[in-house]
């Protein structure tokens, strides 16, 4: 074995991945102790842990702690899943979205929107209590069910499937197949989008549109706890991945060198990401630059190891996007209405990206 090819992998070391996990946890706690109690209406914790039945334990309860929760692991996903497509494509432009996932998730839960089944638990819930105990108790488990996230769960499943057989070349998936085939679904799902937004009613194009836009929303517990499974699961895998992501992104050759089985791992980190943005596109919709922006500034800080950014994207995404969304609702009163948290993260991602590019320019040029 070559012994300049070890060289090419960063150093790493235990102690500093403990330090950044402690740092970015304890904002990542800060980050959802401040979505918790703050808001439009003063929330007092005390009064909420002290009396169950207050007001106050019934908003933290049912509605803050929820949506910062929520916050925290779709900001994790998109993060984790960004920092590891942009090693695994050598691309630092590379998002979460980029491989035709979005496109199918927003394509199945437009499509759901536009046919009214978000409104099918509200039906089906008045129903349950003129049926008998069997049928209503499965009526009311369908209920609870979100046919948005269902249908947009399920885009982007056959997204995924659509684009890694479109992308392989030679009888296995490459970077740049799975990138262009990635492209062209998202293309054909934005016309496909397009021509739902043209052929629904007035009255559902509003949903349409706040659902596309990517916001928050106040899940049950059942629902956070399968999302928890699957983002943790999808980054537990990204995580163990990350020595050989370290290698592929050093070029496909020297990982072949170094005994890195190239098309399983190439593989199985696709899907990977596929599976955390599909889980966290499912709830929200379309969230842009979380995926983006974080593991770039995270990069900055910590270099290119992906031992030390996966975990660390992961927090720094989850304790960005409570902060994210934490502003939306500090600007209800400004506003006179609540902005999807997309719209936060585009209008703040935007420039702060074209500033990380330039200063990166600069670096490179001089």
């Amino acid at each position: 074995m070559n012994p300049s090819l070890m060289a090419t992998e960063p150093r790493f070391s235990p102690a500093a991945l403990a330090r950044v996990v402690i740092v970015l946890a304890i904002a990542t706690a800060l980050a959802v102790a401040l979505g918790i109690a703050l808001g439009e209406r003063p929330l007092s914790l005390s009064t909420a842990f002290s009396d169950p039945a207050s007001l106050d334990r019934g908003i933290l309860v049912a509605l803050r702690l929820p949506r910062a929760l929520l916050g925290m692991l779709v900001g994790a996903a998109l993060a984790v899943s960004g920092a590891a497509l942009q090693a695994l494509l050598q691309n630092p432009l590379a998002d979460p979205f980029v491989l035709g996932v979005s496109g199918g998730a927003a394509l199945g839960g437009a499509a759901a929107i536009a046919l009214g089944l978000d409104q099918l638990p509200q039906v089906l819930a008045p129903l349950a209590n003129s049926m008998p105990a069997v049928l209503a108790a499965a009526t009311r488990g369908l209920a609870s069910l979100s046919p948005v996230a269902l249908f947009a769960f399920g885009g982007a499943l056959a997204a995924t499937a659509v684009v890694f057989g479109a992308g392989r070349v030679g009888g296995r998936v490459t970077p740049y197949g799975a990138l262009l085939a990635g492209v062209v679904f998202n293309a054909f799902a934005a016309a496909a989008i397009t021509t739902l937004k043209s052929l629904t009613s007035p009255e559902r194009l509003g949903a349409l549109l706040y659902w596309l836009a990517g916001a928050l929303t106040y899940p049950g517990y059942g629902t956070l706890l399968a999302l928890a499974l699957l983002v943790v699961g999808s980054t537990a895998a990204l995580i163990h991945d990350a020595h050989a992501l370290n290698l592929l992104s050093q070029g496909e050759e020297n990982a072949l060198a170094l005994g890195v089985d190239v098309p399983r791992v190439r593989r199985r980190l696709f899907m990977a990401a596929s599976l955390a943005v599909a889980s966290a596109v499912a709830l929200t919709g379309l969230i842009g630059f979380v995926g983006l922006l974080v593991p770039q500034v995270l990069r900055l800080w910590l270099g290119p190891d992906q031992r030390l950014l996966l975990p660390a994207s992961a927090l720094g995404g989850a304790a960005f996007l409570v902060l994210a969304d934490l502003g939306v609702r500090l600007l209800f009163p400004v506003l006179g209405a609540e902005a999807p948290v997309g719209v936060l993260t585009a209008l703040l991602g935007g420039p702060a990206f074209l500033f990380l590019l330039r200063k990166r320019g600069a670096e490179l040029a001089g």
